[in-house]
């Protein structure tokens, strides 16, 4: 098939996971689909055959693309002429580093869920393999995808709030404020357990997206963090519960909170962003608003595809002002994104330069080093850890 015929049809996705009872598989599905640059043909969708076979039905994928696992897909599908040309991870994070291998090593591009994998030594081996491969690798950090956090990041890279001083960010949530994960509910289960979840919690499941936004849209390097993590909830071994100081290069100072017991909040993620010469405020709640305050100056709320926003913003809309668009819509923006990457590759040509700065393998060792750096500050009884790389 020519490069040109390749650019003009969906690109053929499969998916390990995202089967009976997982949440995130059904967003990347409707993320994937809904700027219909993707088709759904193949999977694993579970770790029980008959499981993964049954979900195949459910999503109209033949069943002879219904895989008992994933290595065997990778296998099968890397030797079909109409084989999978990228492949969505979206198991619970102990498989995110060994599915991702397998697939790399079959020729295959990867879109993982994040955490990328639960060791920072993973995470290296696997940028290692990335850079071997020549293969695409996306993550997903899917607020990074929202309209309006680009155009703060645009403001922020145009000098418009000055030199920056102070990065606020906090992500509270109150769903594990009890002991979900003994009453059945799946995501509850695999989260907080050290086996599945890997060695953060709360950390490790919301706290690096908060922390992957305040870099996303400051772009400031963090230069050592304090954190305290707690389980409050009895008898929970991973924490639920997390407070860190954090200080940038150059000299800005931060502070994160991500929680996970922290009644009356259902998906508070929150960054506000102050510099010399003004502040930036988003809240995830309220996505299609940002509320810029220039210094000395009264505030002003930027809408989504509303008047004064740039091309990044402008390029990540659907629908004209005033229809709101939400977490599926910037979800979708990241799958966007990821397939003009995987096309311009495989093209050899340059991606689009709006594309560039979507999540990748970068960010995912990043995250793994915002979490051990995290853990050993914690364990250490909350004091000051050089970030170094």
């Amino acid at each position: 098939m020519s490069n040109e015929e390749t650019a003009n049809r969906r690109l053929r996705l499969g998916m390990v996971g995202g089967g009976p009872g997982a949440f995130i598989g059904g967003v990347h599905r409707i993320a994937a689909r809904l700027d219909d640059h993707y088709e759904l043909v193949a999977g694993a969708f579970a770790s029980d055959p008959q499981r993964s076979q049954a979900a195949a039905a459910e999503l109209h994928v033949p069943q002879a693309r219904a895989y008992p696992d994933y290595r065997t897909m990778a296998e099968r599908e890397s030797e079909r002429d109409d084989g999978i040309d990228v492949v969505a991870i979206v198991t619970p994070n102990h498989l995110h580093f060994d599915v991702a291998k397998c697939f790399l090593e079959a020729g295959i591009h990867v879109i993982c869920d994040k955490p990328m994998t639960t060791s920072l030594d993973d995470a290296r081996t696997l940028a290692t393999l990335v850079a071997r491969s020549g293969r695409f690798f996306g993550l997903t950090h899917n607020y990074s995808g929202y309209s309006l956090v680009r155009q703060a990041r645009d403001m922020v890279a145009a000098g418009e709030l000055g030199e920056l001083r102070v990065v606020q960010v906090e992500y509270p949530q109150d769903w594990l404020a009890t002991r979900l994960e003994d009453s059945g509910v799946k995501q509850a289960e695999w989260r907080t357990d050290p086996q599945r979840s890997g060695p953060a919690g709360c950390l490790g499941d919301i706290g690096t997206h908060a922390y992957h936004l305040a870099r996303f849209v400051t772009g400031l390097e963090v230069d050592s963090l304090m954190a305290d993590l707690h389980a409050f909830v009895e008898g929970r071994v991973l924490d639920d519960n997390v407070q860190m100081m954090l200080r940038f290069k150059g000299g800005a100072r931060g502070m994160l909170w991500s929680s996970q017991v922290a009644s009356g909040n259902e998906n508070g993620l929150k960054l506000r962003v102050y510099g010399s010469q003004g502040g930036l405020e988003w809240y995830q709640e309220d996505p299609n608003h940002l509320i810029h305050a220039p210094l000395g100056e009264p505030p002003r709320t930027l809408t989504r595809n509303g008047p004064a926003l740039g091309d990044a913003a402008r390029a990540g809309v659907r629908i004209p002002p005033g229809h709101p668009e939400g977490y599926l819509e910037a979800f979708a923006q990241l799958y966007s994104d990821f397939a003009e990457r995987i096309r311009a590759l495989d093209a050899g040509r340059d991606a689009d330069p709006l594309t560039l700065s979507t999540p990748g393998i970068d960010d995912g060792v990043e995250g793994m080093l915002f979490i051990t750096r995290a853990l050993e500050s914690a364990e250490a009884g909350g004091v000051w850890v050089d970030f170094v790389l």
